[in-house]
């Protein structure tokens, strides 16, 4: 029977191991070649004077990155990798590989990004690529298990809309039978509209579709969002969510994702509450003293700001208490400052993360500010009439996993934080 290379230990008298073969060395009178699945890897040793012809013959067929079957005796071998091996009594190649490979899983020839995902079957064979996704895995299940913890409904929405979230021309529009329609920027009107169901607390993590034409680190065009949605909750209840958000997928990274985070030669630090909240106007200062690009009351923060007002604090914070002009027009503004709206924006000390407010609820003073963002309140009339029936004061936000996961991890490219990244170039695999 088939076992995991992490369970086989030198007690283990005989084992049967099948895997990747990820190196292959020949001594002359020994050869050695590793075998890798994703618990880990194992050496395979073959004295060519005491092992079978049918063992020796499949040896010599073997290329890298061919799918074996080994059943052998077990040894303890401290030079080996993981400290034991198998020499094997059977040996069987269950998939050979061609030869050459477009990229070195070994990584002993580095590969550029672009190559890497080009052959992104291959890449993610890597143990350092595949750590970078089990701890992703980990990061989604610890925040839905919290979200449930926490009360909150796990919902779907469309992907398929026929208006724009936010307004803008931001959207990837799509011909829908005889209709056109866009895929969709957030979940958010949706989510808003299970508050006036009664729904109360809900989260959907999915993906979001960006028109925009960014060649940055930090960018794609189809995203993985987790998004909260929270009723009888103002600003400061769903910062305080997402702070604990944090601090517990950090925590569980921390304690479940040990073998990962040496692999790539992470020291996880949990982020310590509470984040410190600065005012736009604030973090606009901290910004001007430092860039060369001073910003202007009402602008937004550009990387180069970003990174001067994650400087001076050194941790994740919020901005809070943006000028409401420049948030979406479902932001509710302070009543004695109406200027002013209870949005915020998480960020890590490189970049925002996520970006959340109270809502409006009231329908006459929702339909006002759609007006005066431009845009025909008839264009959301599915929306807005939910705000007929009994809406309650409501607040959410929507967090990027693959900021969370590069930022985390301190990944260079966020599309090191996504299997099949969709960008302003990429379309496939």
């Amino acid at each position: 029977m088939r076992q995991p290379i992490q369970a086989v230990t030198p007690k283990t008298e005989y084992a049967e191991v099948i895997g990747w073969v990820h190196e292959v060395r020949d001594l002359g009178g020994l050869a050695f070649f590793v075998i890798r699945d994703r618990s880990g890897i194992i050496q395979v040793t073959i004295p060519k004077k005491k092992v079978t012809a049918e063992v020796l013959e499949t040896v010599r067929n073997i290329s890298r990155e061919s799918v074996v079957r080994v059943r052998g005796q077990v040894k303890a071998i401290e030079k080996a990798p993981g400290g034991r091996e198998i020499v094997p009594e059977e040996l069987e190649i269950i998939s050979l590989a061609e030869s050459p490979l477009p990229l070195d899983v070994a990584e002993k020839v580095p590969a550029e990004l672009d190559t890497r995902l080009d052959s992104r079957f291959l890449d993610a064979r890597k143990p350092r690529v595949r750590a970078i996704f089990f701890i992703r895995s980990a990061v989604t299940c610890a925040a839905t298990a919290f979200l449930a913890s926490r009360g909150c409904i796990n919902i779907t929405t469309p992907k398929i809309v026929a208006a724009a979230t936010e307004g803008g021309t931001e959207l990837f529009p799509i011909a829908y039978f005889e209709k056109e329609a866009f895929m969709n920027q957030s979940p958010q009107l949706y989510k808003q509209m299970m508050m006036a169901a009664g729904f109360e607390s809900v989260f959907e993590i999915g993906p979001i579709f960006r028109a925009e034409e960014h060649n940055t680190v930090r960018h794609l065009n189809e995203a993985t969002s987790l998004d909260v949605e929270v009723s009888f909750a103002d600003h400061n209840d769903v910062m305080e969510l997402l702070e604990d958000l944090i601090i517990h997928v950090y925590e569980t990274v921390a304690k479940t994702c040990s073998n990962e985070l040496a692999e790539l030669g992470i020291e996880l630090a949990v982020p310590k509450k509470p984040f410190p909240r600065i005012p736009y106007i604030e973090a606009i200062e901290i910004a001007n003293r430092t860039i060369e690009e001073k910003i202007a009351f009402g602008g937004d923060l550009s990387p180069a700001a970003e990174r001067a007002v994650g400087d001076a604090v050194g941790t994740h914070y919020f901005i809070v208490d943006w000028p409401t002009d420049t948030r979406p027009y479902y932001a509710m503004p302070y009543p004695d400052r109406p200027e002013f709206c209870k949005a915020f924006d998480l960020m890590h000390p490189r970049m925002e993360l996520a970006s959340g407010a109270q809502r409006i609820h009231d329908y006459n003073l929702l339909v006002e500010r759609i007006r005066a963002k431009g845009l025909s309140p008839e264009s959301f009339e599915f929306y807005l009439k939910t705000f007929r029936y009994g809406m309650p004061p409501h607040a959410g936000w929507g967090l990027g996993i693959e900021r969370l996961v590069m930022t985390m991890l301190d990944l260079g490219n966020i599309r090191e934080a996504v299997l099949f990244p969709r960008d302003r170039h990429r379309l496939t695999p």
